[in-house]
């Protein structure tokens, strides 16, 4: 079938979750973050994405922004820096994370098109929508779906169905692109067609299903889309 709705995961894919980090650390008076910040905002995420999974499993679900915060206090402990100040401005900067270059001209492509957009996040609406009016891409997306629509995270596929039952469509007629292989992965498996942004040049996660594509951005996903 072909392609009806392109949907994409948020952060990592659309928004650059390192930027918040980056952004600090070069701002005066911030030379403790400024020799950690590339490790900071690794263990961030990564204890973000943890903290997600460990909570689907256990049924212990709590909105994104708690885990964030989570995952950040953990990471700043990991690097010696104990300063609220720091904290607080790193959280602030969060809700304004910065799109990656090509993500405006890509989603006007495929708008022009004829393609549905949406995004598709662990994110809380609210987080999410302060990134997408700081980005400025509010108006090249057709919605923007939250996992507290379902009340778990991603990979359950409760979750993945929220894009079929937003858009009255088949799995296969949906482009999902992800930054993280895992989710992509499980996109797959749910059915959906997938791309996988593989920006950093990992390895291919070792699960039952694998992407369609892997990109090293997002430059071709319109091209890409025409071709399922």
């Amino acid at each position: 079938m072909p392609i009806k709705a392109c949907v994409f995961d948020a952060y990592g894919t659309l928004f650059d979750v390192a930027a918040a980090a980056r952004e600090a650390a070069s701002e005066p008076g911030r030379d403790a973050l400024a020799g950690v910040w590339s490790k900071v905002a690794s263990d961030w995420r990564l204890k973000q994405l943890q903290y997600t999974w460990l909570r689907a499993v256990a049924d212990a679900h709590t909105d994104f922004w708690e885990v964030t915060q989570n995952g950040l206090d953990w990471a700043l402990e990991a690097s010696g820096l104990d300063d609220p100040d720091l904290r607080e401005r790193l959280l602030a900067l969060y809700w304004e994370l910065s799109a990656f270059p090509e993500v405006p001209t890509m989603l006007a492509e495929l708008k022009a098109r004829g393609y549905q957009t949406a995004i598709l996040s662990n994110g809380s609406p609210d987080m999410l929508a302060g990134a997408v009016t700081s980005a400025g891409i509010g108006d090249l997306l057709d919605d923007v779906l939250s996992v507290e629509d379902v009340g778990v995270f991603k990979p359950h596929a409760s979750v993945y169905q929220l894009v079929p039952d937003r858009f009255d469509c088949g799995p296969d007629e949906v482009l999902f692109v992800s930054s993280n292989g895992w989710d992509a992965a499980a996109a797959a498996g749910f059915g959906f067609r997938c791309a996988w942004v593989n920006r950093a040049g990992e390895p291919m996660d070792r699960l039952p299903w694998t992407p369609d594509r892997v990109l090293t951005d997002l430059t071709s996903i319109p091209e890409i889309a025409g071709v399922f």
